[in-house]
């Protein structure tokens, strides 16, 4: 019996695709920057399922590939030419399976839609705070196995921050139920920590236990203009010191970012009269309805303005007028396509960092392809930046493209001197996988093939992404 018939008969009509046809949306990834072939896309239903489906594919040799929601940016979901493995789709493993209000939980599978778990943690009265612009698409397994960052990590953390349990089903298909709802548990390894930010590359994680979080109740959002980037490090921490934890996001938005979302994004619009190069989008939130978010914000944003920190403000008087700013926010992402080709860098740097960073980035981009559009935002409070590079006038996108070796080493060699990560959220997949070699210790790295040598000693589980 063939590995086609087995998965076949594991998985039911319709568990398995083979038609080319149907199994094209899986084989490219979300930017089209990568298109895999497969002997067959796997759907299974459940656990049990699922670790059938891997038994099979371990025993033929045959190597698989998960996939969540297939939005991720760096082709980890999405297998190579050659034809020989196996995609395993989550998609059809969408139960909630519960929610505990009084221990601040909810256990989900790994094919849910984050903005299921956002609304079933809504109904609970509770928070489930990983937000970012896939939301309705991407799946909590690649959130998972990607450590997604998103809007909130300043206050709430990434998605290592938000688990208490994963069940994981091993490369030999044997399950393990890591399904803990426990905040402490000190006996022995942290083994979900392993599998979280793995791409995959260890283990299929089919379900999950994460933290949810009190509800908020009041919601403030600002925008403001800043005189330069040292003063929006210096508004930082003034909003800390004086909000305590209740500062939820503080994002960077550059002019260029706005001009060109006004330019190709119907909807944008100029927040302030007059011109500014420095932007930053702020949210407060609180689970009391009386926190008094206004007079916090209103003080510490009129005492900058004095103080020549800030150049403009202005706060949301309602939640249509914060939907609007952050309406701005995600127009920013989309305003990049048409504009033309781009180089995106995903990188962090220590936020005390920034500053020089964006300075020294900017100008040696400049020297060495003058013309080239700095794109430059994302989320300050965490350091984590999204430094992209929009083609020159004038030049064609090949030829823009064609620098991308060049221009990706001339930033991230900045990164690294200021301490930095090359991949801040997005992973390293296929895109960034031979690049991480110049940037991790050696003793980094072999502990790395070491545990994929343990726990995936025949190498079947998403090869050639992440590690080389």
């Amino acid at each position: 019996m063939t590995l086609v018939d087995s998965l076949a008969g594991v998985l039911g009509p319709g568990g398995l695709l083979t038609d080319p046809a149907a199994m094209a949306p899986y084989l490219t990834d979300w930017r089209k920057l990568y298109r895999g072939t497969a002997i067959g896309v796997a759907r299974p239903r459940d656990t049990a399922e699922v670790a059938a489906v891997v038994a099979c594919a371990a025993t033929a040799g045959v190597a698989i590939v998960p996939q969540g929601g297939n939005t991720g940016l760096t082709g980890a979901g999405v297998p190579d030419a050659g034809g020989d493995n196996l995609l395993l789709s989550l998609e059809r493993m969408a139960r909630i399976r519960g929610v505990d209000a009084a221990n601040y939980t909810i256990t989900v599978e790994a094919g849910c839609i984050l903005q299921q778990v956002q609304e079933a943690a809504a109904a609970a009265d509770r928070l489930f705070p990983l937000s970012l612009s896939a939301e309705g698409s991407c799946r909590i397994g690649g959130n998972l196995s990607t450590n997604a960052g998103g809007i909130t990590v300043l206050r709430y953390g990434n998605m290592r921050d938000l688990v208490l349990g994963l069940e994981v089903v091993l490369p030999d298909g044997r399950v393990w139920d890591g399904l803990r709802a426990l905040r402490k548990d000190n006996t022995g390894y942290d083994l979900k920590q392993l599998f979280i930010g793995a791409e995959g590359t260890l283990g299929v994680i089919t379900a999950a236990v994460l933290k949810l979080f009190p509800r908020p109740r009041q919601r403030l959002t600002a925008f403001a203009a800043a005189r330069d980037l040292d003063a929006t490090l210096a508004l930082l921490a003034r909003l800390r010191d004086a909000s305590s934890d209740a500062l939820t996001s503080y994002e960077l938005i550059s002019r260029i970012c706005l001009d060109l979302a006004l330019r190709y994004v119907p909807g944008s619009f100029d927040p302030f009269p007059a011109r500014h190069e420095v932007y930053l989008l702020i949210e407060l939130s609180s689970s009391r309805q009386d926190a008094g978010l206004a007079a916090i914000a209103e003080a510490v944003l009129g005492r900058a303005i004095e103080d020549g920190l800030l150049l403009d403000a202005t706060i949301a008087q309602s939640e249509a007028q914060a939907d609007r700013l952050w309406f701005l926010r995600e127009a920013v992402v989309e305003a990049q396509p048409p504009a033309g080709a781009s180089i995106k860098h995903d990188v962090a740097v220590p936020v005390a960092a920034v500053p020089a960073f964006l300075a020294e980035a900017c100008s040696a981009v400049l020297a060495a392809l003058p013309g080239t559009e700095v794109y430059a935002f994302g989320h300050l409070g965490d350091g984590n930046i999204h430094f992209n590079l929009i083609q020159p006038a004038g030049m064609a996108g090949a030829d823009f493209l064609a620098r991308t070796g060049m221009l990706n080493r001339l930033v991230h060699d900045i990164v690294h001197r200021h301490g930095g990560s090359i991949s801040a959220e997005h992973g390293l997949g296929q895109l960034r996988r031979e690049e991480i070699r110049r940037y991790k210790p050696e003793v980094e790295l072999e502990l790395m093939h070491r545990i994929k040598a343990a726990l995936d000693p025949r190498g079947i589980m998403n090869p050639h992404k992440l590690l080389d």
